[in-house]
C-alpha cells in the first residue's frame, strides 16, 4: 500500500508518501481499497499538531472504496461492497485502509464512490447543523459564512430546501456565483463590505436568528453583530484560526446563544450515523443535493491540497485519489 504519512508535525512539507505493507483486518473490521479520500481542515490541524495524534500517522480520516476482505465477526458486509466512512484518523490518504465495520456505511446505488467520499463528512455536518443544532424553519433568515466551500454549498442547499433564506458570505466573484447557484438569496463580499451592516440592512435591522460560522477568528465578531434577539451563533469550525476566549457577559446584549458543536456528538452511535448518512445519500441519489468536487489530487499532491485549502483557493470539496489526481 501507498500512504501519505506524517512523521513530524509542521507545514505541508511534512506530508510524505511511503510504501507500507498491506494491513490485515481485525475480527470486526473491513479491509478497503480506497478509491477517494476527503481533504478536510481537521487534516491540516492534525498535521500541524493543533489536534495532536501519535506520530507517525497516516493523514486523512474520510474516504470511500471497495471492500477487499472482512473480519470473521462481520456479518452484514461482503467483499465487493462499496462503503464510506468519516472521522477515522489514519484511514484517508492511503490506497488501503482498515475501517471498523461499525463506523462504515454502505454507498447506495445512485451515489458514486467519489460523491460518497466528498459528501459524507460535510453532508452530515450540514445536516445536523440545520436539522438539530438550530432547526431552520420556513421563512428564517440564515447567515452562512464561506458559502462556496464544501460544507457551505451543502448547507446552503439544505437550508434553502427547508424554506430558509440564505445570506451567504464569500470572498470572490466566482464563489458568489457558486453560492447563488446553491440557492443563496443574497451574497455579501466580506472582503469588500461590512458584513454586519449589510446583514442588518437585508433583514430590516432585525438581524438573523442563526449564523453558521465555520471560519472562526476572522468572522466571529461580525457573526455576533449579525444576530437577532435570542439568536444562535453556531461556531462549527475555525478555518481562519481559533477564536480568542470570549467573556459570556457579551451574550447579554440580546440574550444570545453560542455553541461549538461537532459531528462526533451528532453521529455518536451507529443508529444516528446511519440516519444522517442515509438522509444525505438519499438527497444525492435523488439529485436534490448537488455535490461539487472542485479539486482532485494524487497522493503525491497532498501538500498542494493542504496549501490550497488553507489558502482558501478551493471551492466545494477536495479529494485525494490514490490512483492519481
Amino acid at each position: 500500500m501507498r500512504a501519505v504519512v506524517v512523521s513530524r508535525t509542521g507545514g505541508p512539507e511534512v506530508l510524505e508518501v511511503q510504501e507500507r505493507p498491506d494491513p490485515e483486518p481485525g475480527p470486526e473490521e473491513l479491509l478497503v481499497d480506497v478509491e477517494a479520500a476527503g481533504v478536510n481542515f481537521i487534516d491540516v490541524y492534525q498535521r500541524e499538531g493543533r489536534y495532536p495524534l501519535d506520530l507517525p500517522f497516516v493523514a486523512g480520516s474520510e474516504g470511500a472504496g471497495v471492500v477487499r476482505s472482512v473480519g470473521g465477526q462481520v456479518a452484514d458486509v461482503r467483499p465487493g461492497d462499496r462503503v464510506a466512512w468519516a472521522m477515522l484518523p489514519g484511514t484517508g490518504y492511503t490506497s488501503v485502509a482498515v475501517v471498523p465495520a461499525a463506523r462504515a456505511v454502505a454507498v447506495p446505488d445512485g451515489v458514486s464512490t467519489e460523491q460518497a467520499a466528498a459528501v459524507l463528512l460535510q453532508g452530515m455536518t450540514a445536516h445536523y447543523l440545520c436539522d438539530a443544532t438550530y432547526a431552520v424553519q420556513h421563512g428564517d433568515d440564515v447567515l452562512v459564512h464561506a458559502a462556496a466551500g464544501g460544507t457551505g454549498l451543502l448547507l446552503t442547499q439544505m437550508v434553502t430546501a427547508r424554506g430558509g433564506r440564505v445570506i451567504a458570505t464569500v470572498s470572490t466573484d466566482e464563489k458568489a456565483e457558486l453560492a447563488r447557484g446553491a440557492g443563496a438569496a443574497e451574497v455579501v463580499r466580506y472582503d469588500r463590505e461590512d458584513v454586519a451592516e449589510r446583514v442588518r440592512a437585508l433583514t430590516g435591522g432585525r438581524g438573523v436568528p442563526v449564523v453558521y460560522d465555520g471560519v472562526g477568528k476572522a468572522t466571529f465578531e461580525a457573526s455576533l453583530a449579525c444576530l437577532a434577539r435570542r439568536g444562535v451563533l453556531v461556531l462549527f469550525g475555525a478555518s481562519s484560526g481559533p477564536v480568542p476566549p470570549v467573556d459570556p457577559i457579551r451574550l447579554m446584549s440580546g440574550s444570545l446563544y453560542l455553541t461549538r458543536p461537532t459531528l462526533a456528538d451528532y453521529a455518536a452511535d451507529r443508529d444516528e450515523l446511519l440516519a444522517r448518512s442515509s438522509a444525505v445519500f438519499r438527497q444525492v441519489a435523488a439529485g436534490t443535493l448537488d455535490v461539487r468536487i472542485g479539486q482532485r489530487y494524487g497522493l503525491e499532491q497532498a501538500a498542494q491540497a493542504h496549501e490550497d485549502l488553507a489558502g482558501r483557493r478551493t471551492t466545494g470539496k477536495s479529494l485525494l485519489l490514490p490512483s492519481g489526481g
